[in-house]
């Protein structure tokens, strides 16, 4: 550009150059003609400009190309990243597409959980209406039982109205269990509408990003199962009258382990396992044998039992006062380690009723386990919705129901059972049991078991 600009300067000076000596020429007679090639230095300073106007063109092409390039290549940039925002963009709507079909989903299941409340509602309410007949029909026979035994004080009760009785009886305790199985099913339906409820709000407010690391992150407090202590079918008992427990079972003549009824007095007919050992039938109250089944139960169900008779059960705490309320009993502790080495310990013990927490008292009679239990103390039952003095904080390795006194223990045989996980090297397995002085047991199963004083010695050898 400065080339050109000294070009346009000096060629105007060159041509005014010119005409002025031609106006002098003219005006003026020369003595003697001006040499024609006078002009050649007018043409050598126009061809020298000439030349450096072709060179500042030739930079300013240059230049140019170089501008022009650079204009390239932000647009290539410009193109790459409109490109990738397409790209992006794409994903978003994708995303957005997956977050409505989720939505729609847990819709869906929301629907679904209502239409199963309200199901369940209706059968709760003709399940209450069977039962409320087979009430009024229990209390109509009972007063014509009352009335026959009144008429004929002497003649002995008919069998088949005693059987019917019997069934009556046991038809009325599989629907008072029956409606204790629908009520927990629909409380746990409710808690779910509540968590589906809970999603949907975190979808709207978060997005899915968010919504997916809260519902993998969220977990209840306790895991819950569903309570059933299955009513297995009885052994036919050759006797008219129900018998009290087990051992009454076994002077009648039935000597082979498995379940029956019984009616301890002043108590409604429920089944139980009688555990035939060593010539004599034990009432067996708590079993664990794999950790199939959650004992970390509410107090409700500690009180009444759950679990199958067949596999891992607790009796309940209620069932368990009015066999032991008869007479003097026995409570005897089986342990059976990885090695298959068995452990036992036996007590004399006193067990109160639910005003006072189902009070323990225990005295040591005998057994190869020394000081499992603290003895000579109150231990009140405690679960993780019923605390007990001293047991409000304990970690989750001592969940499920048990006897404690003042701290957290180690004793708790309904704790925790730690199964072996796959492709590890798991050092416990099992219930983590620590005896009282000291010693810490990896526990494979247990037993628990009572037997009246009164009906011979209970002293049992151990079997390794």
């Amino acid at each position: 550009m400065y080339t050109i600009k000294l070009f346009l300067f000096i060629a105007p000076l060159v041509i005014s150059s010119r005409i002025d000596q031609d106006y002098s020429s003219i005006d003026s007679v020369s003595p003697e003609p001006k040499s024609r090639f006078a002009m050649l230095d007018d043409v050598k300073i126009l061809a020298n400009g000439l030349l450096q106007l072709g060179h500042g063109l030739k930079d300013f092409v240059h230049k140019t190309k170089g501008q022009i390039n650079d204009i390239f290549q932000k647009l290539n940039i410009f193109d790459q990243s409109f490109y990738d925002l397409s790209l992006q963009t794409n994903e978003i709507k994708e995303e957005e597409k997956e977050l409505r079909r989720t939505t729609s989903k847990l819709q869906i299941k929301n629907e679904e959980v209502k239409n199963m409340s309200v199901e369940l509602n209706s059968k709760f309410e003709s399940l209450l209406e069977e039962k409320i007949l087979l009430q009024q029909k229990v209390r109509y026979l009972e007063d014509q039982l009352i009335n026959l035994i009144k008429n004929q004080p002497e003649t002995q009760e008919h069998p088949e109205v005693t059987l019917l009785k019997t069934f009556i009886e046991q038809q009325d305790n599989s629907i008072k269990d029956l409606l204790q199985i629908v009520e927990e099913q629909y409380r746990q339906l409710n808690q779910q509408h509540s968590q589906i409820k809970e999603i949907e709000n975190q979808l709207r407010r978060t997005g899915i990003q968010e919504f997916t690391k809260n519902y993998l992150s969220s977990k209840p407090r306790v895991p819950r199962t569903t309570p059933s202590l299955h009513l297995n079918e009885t052994k036919n008992v050759k006797y008219d009258a129900i018998p009290a427990d087990c051992t009454t079972i076994y002077n009648r003549g039935e000597h082979t382990s498995g379940i029956y009824s019984i009616r301890p007095s002043n108590s409604q007919v429920f089944n139980v396992y009688c555990d035939v050992i060593s010539g004599t039938s034990w009432t067996l109250i708590q079993h664990r044998i794999d950790g199939s089944q959650n004992f970390n139960e509410t107090w409700e169900n500690y009180k009444y039992g759950f679990g199958s008779l067949d596999g891992e059960f607790w009796l309940g705490l209620e069932k368990i006062h009015s066999i032991v309320k008869q007479s003097t009993y026995i409570l005897r502790i089986e342990l059976e380690d990885w090695k298959n080495n068995k452990h036992y310990i036996e007590y004399s013990f006193h067990l109160g009723d639910h005003e006072t927490n189902y009070t323990l008292h225990l005295v040591e009679i005998t057994g190869n386990v020394p000081n499992a239990l603290p003895e000579h103390k109150d231990l009140m039952f405690s679960t993780w919705d019923h605390k007990a003095k001293g047991h409000s904080n304990c970690p989750e390795s001592y969940s499920g129901g048990w006897w404690c006194h003042d701290v957290c223990g180690e004793n708790n045989l309904n704790g925790k059972y730690n199964k072996q996980k796959a492709k590890t090297k798991q050092e416990r397995r099992g219930i983590c049991w620590k005896s009282q002085n000291g010693r810490l047991y990896s526990i494979k199963s247990t037993k628990m078991l009572i037997h009246p004083t009164d009906s011979g010695s209970s002293e049992l050898t151990e079997a390794n």
